[in-house]
C-alpha cells in the first residue's frame, strides 16, 4: 500500500494524534533518565510502548538523538525499529533538504526499506525549489513511503521567507508556502492511481499557530482528492488549541495530523498513557 493508504487506515483506527519523541534534557530529567544516548534510547522505547495500540503515529525528532553522536544514532535506530515493529507509522522529523545526489542520499537514509534509519515518512525542506526534492518524491512513491514538505511553520522568523511572493515562476504571485502546497497537491493528483487513493502520500507541514490566510493559502475551497496530509505541530505546549483546528485549517482539516510532543511527554513515564488517552478522546470529539 501507499503511505497515504496506510495513513488513511490509521485515521480510521486510531484517529489523528501523532506523539512526538523528543528526548531533550529537561524531559529526560523528568523521566528519570540521564542526558545521554542511553537515556534517549530508554526514553524513546518507553514512549513507543505507551503509544502502541493507543495511537497510530509517532514522530521522533532526530536532532535530540543526533546531539549524542554515533551512540545517539544507534539509540535512534533502536527506537525506529521498535516503533515500526509495534505497527506504528513513523515520521522521522529530520527536516533534510539539499540538491542533486546529496538530497537523494538523505532519501536513501530515511526511506529505503532495510535502511538502519528506515521510517515510513520524513520531514523535508524544499526552499531550494520543489524540483530539488523531486527524486526523493519519486523514491517515496515507489517504496510506499511518505514526505512532509515544510510549507508554513510556526516560528515567527520563518514568515519573511514563507510569505514571500514568487516573481519568476509558473506560480508567480503566490507565496512560497502556497506554491509548495499547490505543487504537493498537484503531485498527489498526478499519480497513476490517484483516483483510488483517499489520501496522498506527499504532505506538507503547517503549524497549528500559523495564520494560513496571511501565508497566502486557499483554505476556503472544497477539499481536493486525494486529500493532502498535513503534519500540524504546535498543538498543546506551543499554544495551538484543538478547539480551533477546523477554524484554522478549514478545507485542509480532513487531512490534518495533530502532532504533540512536550504537552504529552511532560506527563512523565507514569502519566503518559493517561495523557495520550485524554488527547485521543479530545481529538475524536472534534470529529475531523
Amino acid at each position: 500500500m501507499s503511505f497515504g493508504e496506510r495513513l488513511d487506515l490509521v485515521f480510521a483506527a486510531y484517529g489523528r494524534l501523532c506523539v512526538g519523541i523528543d528526548p531533550h534534557a529537561a524531559l529526560l530529567d523528568r523521566w528519570g533518565q540521564p542526558d545521554s544516548a542511553e537515556g534517549a534510547r530508554e526514553f524513546g522505547v518507553r514512549v513507543v510502548e505507551a503509544a502502541a495500540g493507543r495511537v497510530g503515529i509517532v514522530k521522533p525528532q532526530v536532532a535530540f538523538f543526533e546531539r549524542h553522536g554515533a551512540a545517539g544514532y544507534a539509540a535512534l535506530e533502536r527506537v525506529l525499529a521498535e516503533a515500526r515493529d509495534a505497527g506504528l507509522l513513523v515520521i522521522a522529523d529530520a527536516k533534510r533538504g539539499d540538491i542533486g545526489t546529496s538530497v537523494e542520499a538523505y532519501g536513501d537514509a530515511w526511506l529505503r526499506p532495510g535502511s538502519p534509519l528506515e521510517a515510513d515518512a520524513m520531514t523535508i525542506s524544499a526552499f531550494q525549489g520543489l524540483g530539488s526534492i523531486e527524486q526523493v518524491m519519486h523514491r517515496a512513491d515507489a517504496t510506499g513511503k511518505g514526505l512532509f514538505v515544510l510549507a508554513a511553520t510556526s516560528n515567527p522568523e520563518a514568515a519573511a521567507i514563507q510569505r514571500a511572493v514568487l516573481q519568476q515562476s509558473s506560480r508567480a504571485g503566490a507565496t512560497v508556502a502556497a506554491a509548495i502546497c499547490s505543487a504537493v497537491s498537484e503531485w498527489n493528483r498526478s499519480r497513476p492511481d490517484a483516483a483510488s487513493r483517499p489520501v496522498g502520500s506527499i504532505g506538507v507541514v503547517l503549524g497549528a499557530t500559523v495564520d494560513l490566510r496571511a501565508a497566502g493559502l486557499d483554505i476556503e475551497s472544497e477539499p481536493v482528492r486525494p486529500l493532502m496530509p498535513v503534519l500540524a505541530p504546535g498543538f498543546g505546549h506551543q499554544g495551538g488549541e484543538l478547539s480551533e483546528l477546523r477554524g484554522t485549517f478549514r478545507s485542509l482539516s480532513a487531512g490534518v495530523i495533530v502532532s504533540e510532543s512536550r504537552s504529552i511527554l511532560s506527563a512523565g513515564p507514569d502519566g503518559i498513557v493517561d495523557e495520550i488517552a485524554r488527547r485521543v478522546d479530545e481529538i475524536g470529539a472534534i470529529g475531523v
